[in-house]
């Protein structure tokens, strides 16, 4: 069972996200906030699998709720984080840059059909990470167009194996591990264990997190430049 905590400052939109998840067998809706701030110590004392945060939200923004609720320090089980799924009325948006920075694992449209919202809940709480299909190569290219002012050091990627590397930059492409272990000729298990050990020198949470260190690192340059 998924157990979801929601965060949004209006109640209606609050209510239909819970009446569409409270429709799949394995979701459970463990609590509302109305604030970051409420966000914070609601998840801090009920400890869900993920919460699906507003970034725009009154008393602490949905930013700085994230940030918090990421810190390696926050989680009672560290093998278990508190995941986020950011939702955003708007397609490509300084604040979702920021919030996947702090540490969410995807964003959403709030325009996304239910089945979107359904998979992306899935996806996270599995360990993936997601990002609006629709806008995904638009938010990647500002990302590398304002990289983070306190980004790792330049040596960092030295930390990886030549094979490593090319599966980094594989993954900032959108390939899946199916598709990375069919360009390579070898098994999704060795796809697998080499995108493990990618998150775990890099120290990265998941996916976009991958994408987004491939990218201002230089390793990828975005289409048109």
């Amino acid at each position: 069972m998924i157990r979801v905590l929601l965060a949004d400052d209006q109640l209606l939109v609050r209510s239909g996200l819970a009446m569409l998840l409270d429709a799949a067998p394995d979701v459970e809706i463990v609590g509302e906030a109305g604030d970051g701030a409420q966000a914070v110590a609601d998840a801090q004392r009920l400890q869900p699998d993920l919460v699906i945060m507003d970034v725009r939200m009154p008393v602490m923004d949905g930013v700085e709720a994230t940030r918090r609720i990421t810190d390696d320090s926050f989680a009672r089980d560290p093998d278990a984080p508190v995941k986020i799924l950011i939702l955003t009325t708007y397609h490509v948006d300084r604040t979702v840059h920021d919030a996947l920075r702090a540490g969410a694992s995807g964003f959403l449209l709030k325009d996304s059909a239910p089945t979107d919202l359904l998979a992306a809940t899935r996806a996270i709480a599995a360990g993936d990470a997601w990002l609006q299909p629709s806008v995904a190569r638009d938010l990647i290219a500002e990302f590398a167009a304002r990289p983070e002012p306190k980004a790792p050091a330049p040596d960092l990627l030295a930390r990886l194996t030549p094979r490593e590397n090319e599966v980094l930059v594989l993954i900032a492409q959108g390939l899946t591990n199916s598709e990375i272990a069919e360009q390579f000729h070898v098994s999704d298990v060795t796809v697998k264990t080499h995108v493990g050990r990618i998150f775990m020198k890099l120290e990265l949470r998941d996916r976009v997190h991958a994408v987004i260190t491939a990218y201002e690192h230089g390793l990828v340059v975005p289409r048109g430049q």
